[in-house]
């Protein structure tokens, strides 16, 4: 098979609250090496597909589903675009777009191709010290920690791993494995993260091992709920999930045998508009919402399991 010596290169100017959709939709098209940062009021989103010669892409067809996620969600509609680069410039074009991101107090997210400064490499006991540096190589996964969604959860993790000892979590839709690895180097004993693609449990492992994270601090393999089971000895403390909303209400009843008694699920991915309707299922498969925050359109949502008499502790 002959090297590809050219990329596409695929620009797409969008409302922010489009970001997750169209991530999704440039992972399905095959793109790798996709990024975003913001640019005014707006967002600027890159991502890369190598120029095979014999290979009839439908870009207008990829256009169009853009567009109808913007008029489904009543947004500006989005500038999209693409050109043919030589192979030399597409590695380090969209590199350059990725800067060090902070997280809350906890953590900084570091693109894998730069060095964290020394001083922020030791683990934060106190309030006051460095953040720890989680670092990252997106590949073609969802999660980079410029989302909101992602970053709700990040925060989220920071806020309930440090009540407790000795956690056991599981991270359903791991994507790169930021959720997981941020909650490990939070403090969390194990992390068993899931995903049913295989490129996003690839780009998940790299990135366990860039963060030098055993594979048994965090396990991952391809799947979903079923296989997940199979490997849990006994229910988890605490679910981290970050993908679709419409996907959440679908995984919710399975939730329930996979946690503990008052156990907890951070649930994100969820537009604003949508956060009623994933209470509401919450509710009815036993759990209630205990916190919930927003930021931009989007929310994140801290539920808790109910015991058998109904009862819940906030």
């Amino acid at each position: 098979m002959a090297v590809a010596t050219n990329w596409w290169e695929l620009t797409l100017l969008c409302h922010p609250s489009l970001e997750e959709t169209v991530f999704w939709r440039l992972d399905a098209f095959g793109c790798s090496g996709m990024v975003s940062e913001k640019h005014s009021q707006a967002l600027r989103i890159r991502a890369y597909l190598p120029h095979v010669i014999d290979e009839v892409l439908d870009f207008a067809a990829l256009a169009l589903g853009f567009e109808q996620d913007a008029r489904t969600l009543k947004l500006p509609q989005p500038h999209f675009q693409w050109q043919l680069i030589p192979a030399a410039d597409w590695s380090n074009g969209w590199k350059q777009q990725w800067q060090p991101t902070p997280i809350g107090d906890r953590l900084i997210i570091y693109p894998a191709w730069l060095e964290p400064p020394s001083e922020t490499t030791t683990n934060p006991g106190k309030e006051g010290q460095q953040s720890l540096p989680l670092r990252l190589d997106p590949g073609v996964a969802f999660g980079t920690g410029t989302h909101p969604t992602t970053q709700l959860c990040l925060e989220a993790l920071a806020r309930q791993i440090p009540k407790q000892r000795d956690l056991v979590l599981a991270d359903i839709g791991c994507g790169s494995g930021i959720l997981g690895i941020g909650a490990i180097l939070l403090g969390a004993q194990t992390v068993y993260g899931i995903d049913n693609d295989p490129l996003a449990v690839a780009s998940a492992q790299r990135n366990r091992h860039l963060n030098q994270i055993r594979p048994e601090q965090y396990a991952i393999q391809e799947g979903s709920i079923p296989e997940l089971q199979q490997q849990l000895r006994e229910p988890v403390d605490g679910v981290v999930c970050n993908i679709l909303a419409e996907v959440i209400v679908n995984l919710l009843p399975q939730f329930t045998p996979l946690v503990k008694a008052q156990g907890w699920a951070v649930l994100s991915g969820i537009l604003i508009e949508q956060a009623e309707v994933i209470a509401a299922v919450l509710n009815q498969t036993g759990w209630t919402v205990i916190a919930d925050w927003q930021r931009g359109e989007w929310c994140c949502l801290l539920g808790q399991k109910r015991t058998e008499d109904g009862s819940s502790e906030r």
